[in-house]
């Protein structure tokens, strides 16, 4: 039952059921990820990995968008 109950608290990741994406939001998430990515390298201790987590969440936002104008 412990497992059950350890599983249970695990986000699951969710995508969107319609399979279109808005091009608006996708545009914010990119726009968001790279302040974000900026912020932490202009911080005194540089949080490198995280800028670089961030920068790969703009990037597959800007390809999203790539593909939400395409189709």
């Amino acid at each position: 039952m412990t497992a059950i109950t350890l599983a249970s608290r695990k986000a699951v990741p969710t995508l969107p059921t319609t399979g279109t994406l808005d091009p608006i939001q996708l545009h914010a998430d990119a726009h968001n990820a790279l302040s974000m990515a900026v912020f932490y390298l202009r911080q005194p201790a540089a949080n490198v990995p995280g800028a670089r987590r961030k920068a790969v969440q703009a990037l597959a936002a800007l390809r999203g968008l790539s593909l939400s104008m395409e189709g």
